[in-house]
């Protein structure tokens, strides 16, 4: 682990836009994302030119649900700590919406078995390191694959797609937040359409994207693909004028909302009566990875299909002409992807479509290379009339499968691309297979770090040991208006709380028995983190499933806390991770005193200056030895 965490750094150093592999960028060590949670990743840059970042969101195994903020106007990386204990299954990744004010939200969910989504919101615009609380948004059904959209025609709501009522498509409007953040239903939620009557097992996967306008459009399939050996591929679209559901040539199917759903069906019968509603019928475990709505006239669908045995995957180009739905085969890309033969074997490698040029797809497929058979990043781009123009294998000799690529932007014709590295065991932690998904992130994006010097402006680095809520240690240090105060520290289990650290008008600590959440108090006022100094490690001891359960919080063990503090900004870390930004005048460094709980404090470096989060990661590596 030592040397993966060096590599990330030495990457982020000399990071590159070239696609050699040994140049690809190590976003995160840990994440995943399923391709049903969409945008997983979004790129905003404003005209008054004040705001160019790309957001990118994962959860890793430890039930971390995280985000990279990349700012290419001033050159910072910074990950954030959405949401620390959540359920750890790979299909409850976050995705981001730009409001009209420019600050961004991003929505996550449990995977099927909670009737709610969760919310938060950034304080300041285009920058989430100032997230504000936790929000929890109250349904009466499940809850999987948030897709939030604004459309210019209503920009007074936010629109939200997801797996819900049923397990079937669904949608809703959101009034805009609040003055304190909080947004509610003022129409829906509405199942949008209903597949095989609404049977058992009948689950569509549906992918969304909208005309920015007044549609919202959507691709699904009858249902899993495990569960059904001919699994069609329909096409629709959302009038949100009208509420009206309707097939690709504005044929009316059904009114959202009325009462009367539009039934599908994977049969002759229903696309002799519904041609235009279908987009393939052909006697594949058909599934869909991305729709592209560029050309609004000429939509584009990357879907894959699966054979009866599900050992053959074949990818494909799929274009509306004005008049059919043209497809085109791209490659075979082997059978599932990952490590674990006997689950999910309709799970591809996955694939992605340019956001400037929908002819292009980029797409993960088998090749043999210096470590074996590996799934690497090839692009392959069709022509007008739907032949197949060129093929280029992107990435090479990858010593770990590369799976799910996303487009995030462009920059001119290069693809600003992000996609999971590693093996890959299941999509939840159970005790079935308790490694998971233990992916990383990677990217072909540039990765600013900065200056990394971890010796410049140390004024203090020392060793502790035992402290108790009797026996603290005093440190004299000079004052200083900017700082980071850097612990490695540990809390017994059985006596998980306590004051850690405090100084003139400041104290960090957990101020309550069986409520872990770090708190600061600060000038007389208490500020709560919205996240559990613990993780979800339980879950490795539970049986496999979506069952509702929140398990006991996993206890940290040995832990890295980072408090820093400039120019009015107070932040922290928790294990490199930013947890909170609150806005304090006048704080700077004084003595210090450490303890007021039952642990240790292995050691505790204090600067005059605020380290950067890349510095923050570098200075955690020992930890991971």
């Amino acid at each position: 682990m030592y040397k993966r965490l060096l590599l990330l750094f030495l990457c982020m150093i000399t990071a590159t836009t070239s696609w050699c592999e040994n140049k690809q960028n190590v976003l995160t060590e840990e994440g995943a994302w399923c391709w049903f949670a969409d945008p997983r990743a979004i790129h905003y840059a404003n005209e008054k030119g004040t705001i160019n970042n790309t957001y990118i969101g994962y959860i890793d195994v430890y039930g971390n649900i995280k985000a990279t903020q990349i700012d290419h106007l001033r050159g910072t990386t910074n990950e954030v700590l959405i949401r620390s204990y959540f359920q750890p299954d790979d299909h409850n990744n976050p995705t981001f919406l730009v409001l009209p004010d420019e600050r961004i939200m991003i929505f996550y969910s449990r995977h099927t078995d909670e009737p709610c989504f969760y919310y938060r919101i950034s304080q300041k615009a285009g920058d989430i390191t100032t997230l504000g609380k936790e929000v929890r948004l109250e349904t009466n059904h499940n809850t999987t694959y948030p897709s939030p959209f604004i459309l210019s025609e209503d920009p007074d709501h936010i629109y939200l797609c997801w797996r819900g009522i049923g397990w079937h498509p669904t949608i809703a409007r959101l009034t805009m937040p609040d003055k304190n953040d909080e947004v509610r239903f003022d129409w829906g939620p509405h199942q949008i359409v209903q597949s095989q009557k609404g049977g058992r097992g009948v689950r569509p996967y549906a992918k969304y994207m909208s005309n920015g306008k007044d549609r919202i459009y959507l691709a699904y399939t009858t249902t899993h693909p495990d569960n059904q050996s001919v699994n069609y591929l329909y096409f629709n679209y959302v009038d949100i004028n009208t509420h009206a559901l309707k097939d690709i040539k504005g044929n009316q199917l059904a009114t959202i909302g009325s009462g009367t759903l539009h039934n599908v069906e994977a049969t002759a019968d229903y696309k002799s009566n519904h041609p235009d509603a279908v987009v393939e019928d052909a006697p594949y475990r058909n599934w869909l990875w991305e729709i592209s709505m560029i050309d609004e006239q000429r939509p584009v669908i990357a879907m894959v299909r699966i054979n009866e045995d599900k050992t053959s995957h074949d990818y494909y180009h799929v274009k509306w002409n004005g008049s059919e739905w043209r497809k085109t085969f791209l490659t075979n890309a082997g059978g599932h992807f990952h490590q674990t033969p006997t689950i999910e074997k309709c799970y591809s490698a996955g694939m992605a479509i340019d956001k400037t040029n929908p002819d292009v797809i980029y797409a993960s497929v088998p090749v043999k290379g210096k470590y074996g058979k590996v799934y690497e990043l090839k692009r392959y781009e069709v022509e007008t009339y739907g032949t197949l123009a060129s093929s280029e294998q992107l990435t090479f000799d990858s010593p770990k499968n590369n799976a799910r690529p996303f487009v995030i932007y462009n920059i001119g014709d290069q693809p600003q691309l992000a996609w999971m590295h590693g093996d890959y065991y299941d999509w939840i932690v159970s005790s079935s297979r308790p490694n998971g998904y233990p992916t990383a992130i990677h990217t072909n994006m540039e990765i600013p770090a900065g200056r990394i010097d971890l010796e410049k402006d140390l004024l203090l680095q020392k060793r502790i040991g035992r402290v108790s809520t009797e026996r603290k240690e005093k440190i004299r240090t000079r004052k200083s208006d900017s700082f980071t105060i850097a612990l490695t520290l540990s809390i017994d289990h059985d006596a998980y709380y306590g004051n850690i650290i405090a100084m003139k008008g400041f104290s960090y600590g957990l101020p309550t028995e069986g409520n872990p959440k770090p708190c600061i108090e600060v000038g007389g006022k208490n500020y709560s983190s919205t996240n559990l100094l613990a993780n979800s490690a339980i879950w490795k001891t539970q049986n496999r499933g979506t069952g509702g359960h929140w398990y006991t919080p996993g206890k940290l063990d040995k832990f890295h806390l980072v408090i820093s503090y400039e120019k009015g900004i107070l932040r922290t870390y928790i294990n490199g991770l930013l947890d909170q930004s609150i806005e304090v005048k006048g704080l700077s460094l004084s003595d210090i005193t450490i303890g007021g709980f039952e642990g240790v404090i292995n050691t505790i470096r204090i600067y005059k200056r605020v380290l950067s989060q890349s510095e923050i990661k570098l200075f955690l590596l020992p930890l991971s030895k």
